[in-house]
């Protein structure tokens, strides 16, 4: 291969790389016939690889942005583009989290995880390895034949997420995954989802109303008006992933909260 040939398949790996995983452009939606705006006039890039926290009031359209950039809700206008491509659908690249973790009562949990697989064909010995491997990435091998009724409610979204990895996507958004469960054990799979955020290199979107747990977790927080709900700025957090839980004590960390509060409440 010449220099030039080399030059150029350089230069077009790493525009790749710094393209835009997920895009939107005067984002609008309205429901109710156009009575209710719920989304207004966004505009954001997310580059690949990165932890972007959306945070916002209840009712502020960060759920409803979240079910567009999945292709559960049809834009009203504007441009959203995944991977480049207008979404017009769900994309096999994009995986969903909710806030319940919506197991079925009568399957194990390795049984849970592997549904996405049953559901999209076969399951091979490959699919039941994979989905033994996650459970143990979350910490859940030892309950990998436990029933949903066995596990608390920290474990049933350690599941929940197992299963969400379990689809290959290499976009997850979560919707306030840990929002109903106790302040200890949310903190605790803060740091558990960093973790495995890191090691599968995924782009994800976290839906939250916590400041803090947003400036936490993400290497950029999306901070949202009250409804319509408008992108009133974003916050970018310096602090290298993976993070200690006493990073939040520290003045930087406590600077970066106000930061965020004073960008809602200035556009509010």
């Amino acid at each position: 291969m010449t220099a030039m040939a080399v030059e150029t398949a350089t230069a077009g790996d790493h525009d790749a790389a710094t393209l835009p995983v997920i895009a939107a452009h005067d984002l609008r939606k309205t429901f109710a016939g156009g009575s209710v705006v719920a989304v207004e006039d966004a505009d954001f890039q997310i580059r690949p690889g990165e932890f972007i926290s959306l945070v916002g009031p209840s009712g502020c359209g960060k759920s409803t942005l979240l079910r567009m950039v999945a292709g559960l809700l049809e834009r009203t206008s504007g441009s959203l583009t995944v991977h480049g491509q207008e979404v017009t659908g769900p994309h096999p690249t994009v995986a969903m989290m909710f806030q319940k973790p919506t197991l079925l009562d009568w399957r194990t949990a390795v049984e849970n995880v592997l549904l996405p697989t049953e559901i999209a064909g076969r399951v091979t010995d490959a699919d039941r390895r994979r989905a033994m491997d996650l459970l143990e990435l979350t910490g859940l091998k030892d309950f990998a034949f436990s029933f949903p009724s066995q596990l608390s409610g920290g474990m049933q979204q350690r599941v929940a997420l197992a299963r969400l990895l379990q689809t290959g996507a290499d976009i997850l958004l979560l919707d306030e995954p840990f929002g109903a469960l106790d302040e200890f054990t949310r903190e605790h799979l803060n740091v558990e989802l960093l973790r495995i955020v890191n090691e599968v290199r995924s782009t994800t979107l976290f839906v939250t109303h916590n400041i803090s747990e947003a400036i936490y977790l993400a290497d950029r927080v999306f901070v949202m008006t009250p409804r319509p709900g408008r992108i009133a700025g974003i916050v970018e957090v310096p602090f290298e992933r993976p993070r200690p839980l006493s990073i939040q004590q520290g003045p930087e960390f406590n600077a970066l909260v106000s930061r965020v509060r004073a960008t809602f409440e200035s556009a509010a």
